[in-house]
């Protein structure tokens, strides 16, 4: 950070202040943990909206490598007994014991076009799960039209060998022929049962602005029923020509998503171009902007549309990031065994190679850490086990356990 010089005034100091410290029984703060110079020179809503302070975890903790053999994971989720269930994009799901062994494999899944980054992707388990054994899953399909998120379930067999009575509920539409990026895409289940669901605008910058569209449901917050129907009274329900399932939009790659599980409220991870990284709160019938309003600029370096950062009517991020860390799954840690990380929402950076941990306070980001950033992998998908351990899957087949010595 530049020095301030020793005849500024005072408030000049109280603002550096601000910036490495709140609440004093929150956690002691640092510098920012981000060090490199930002891509563009955009400036921020408010402060806190980017490079707060940072924080470092007292409790002492071990990271163990659980097994380097998953074939390129992608969605992770608990079952009730402890074991993970883990997505790898080829198309197979397997079943992970908390000690990294794998004791399943399911593989008479529909095909997957597991190009780019299309694959089977996210998979959650039905609230009912314990009595139903019902799973949820999205994957890329090939239609006559391009490619498209399709979303499935079906019900895990006795001997969890395979998945039974297949249906595919819902098509994210249009389909696209023309790339295969940015297809989201989580599942998370609200308190009624439905599902929200993530889905990306496939990138082009032909098909892009159909993120804005309320006749599309790509770069969407999708709100469903187990069947695929849109769930009752949806805040476009009576919308000339709005797609009734629509909860928001406005978004680019929505990679993660998860339940606070302190305000009920929908959190969503967004991964920008160059910078632009965020993190939103999903309210219903709300606009998120992409791609008219964004942090960040094209890869090619030039601004994205008319290079705005704030619009009426257009949600802010609680937090973004400016090179970007290229988020991806997220999960929120509910757990009492490290009480400091408790409400605490867990990141996983890709390019970053690093685990973000954030501290939130009244839906705002008050400190930031970089986890496990000397690993060297991209973190795809996090999970808090019945141990309260938090544990991760990466793009190079590792699947971790962090845990509270």
């Amino acid at each position: 950070m530049r020095s301030i010089h020793k005849k500024a005034p005072a408030i000049c100091f109280a603002l550096l202040g601000s910036l490495f410290a709140y609440n004093s029984s929150y956690a002691q703060t640092y510098p920012p943990v981000e060090t490199q110079p930002a891509n563009t020179k955009y400036k921020p809503a408010f402060a806190g909206q980017t490079r707060i302070a940072g924080v470092k975890t007292k409790t002492p903790y071990s990271v163990t490598v659980l097994s380097k053999t998953l074939e390129r994971p992608w969605g992770i989720t608990r079952l009730p007994d402890g074991r993970f269930l883990i997505t790898q994009k080829l198309g197979t799901m397997v079943i992970v014991t908390p000690e990294g062994k794998v004791v399943k494999k399911i593989t008479n899944l529909p095909a997957v076009v597991a190009d780019g980054q299309g694959g089977l992707l996210d998979v959650n388990l039905d609230p009912q799960f314990a009595t139903n054994k019902m799973i949820f899953w999205d994957y890329s399909e090939q239609t006559s039209a391009g490619t498209l998120l399709a979303i499935a379930k079906g019900k895990l067999s006795a001997d969890e060998s395979k998945i039974e009575n297949i249906e595919v509920i819902y098509r994210a539409t249009p389909a696209y022929n023309k790339g295969s990026l940015q297809f989201g895409s989580r599942i998370v289940f609200d308190k009624n049962g439905n599902l929200f669901v993530s889905t990306g605008e496939r990138s082009g910058a032909d098909i892009r602005m159909q993120a804005q569209s309320l006749s599309s449901s790509i770069g969407k917050i999708i709100h469903i029923t187990k069947t695929g129907k849109p769930v009752p009274n949806g805040p476009f329900a009576k919308t000339p020509n709005a797609r009734p399932e629509i909860y928001a939009y406005g978004l680019r790659s929505p990679e993660g998503l998860a339940i606070n599980p302190t305000t009920g409220e929908l959190w969503e991870s967004e991964f920008g171009p160059r910078g632009g990284d965020e993190i939103n709160i999903m309210r219903p019938g709300k606009n998120y902007g992409w791609p008219v309003v964004t942090y960040g600029i094209e890869y090619s370096g030039e601004k994205v549309g008319d290079g705005i950062q704030q619009k009426e009517g257009v949600q802010q991020p609680i937090y973004y990031w400016d090179p970007v860390v290229s988020p991806s799954g997220i999960a929120f840690y509910n757990s009492n065994v490290i009480p400091e990380w408790k409400g605490n929402l867990f990141v996983g950076g890709l390019s970053s190679m690093h685990i973000v941990r954030l501290v939130i306070k009244d839906n705002k980001v008050v400190g930031e850490e970089r986890l496990l950033k000397d690993e060297g992998e991209r973190f795809r998908a996090l999970s808090v086990g019945k141990d309260g351990a938090l544990y991760a899957i990466t793009d190079g087949g590792r699947f971790y356990r962090i845990a509270k010595k």
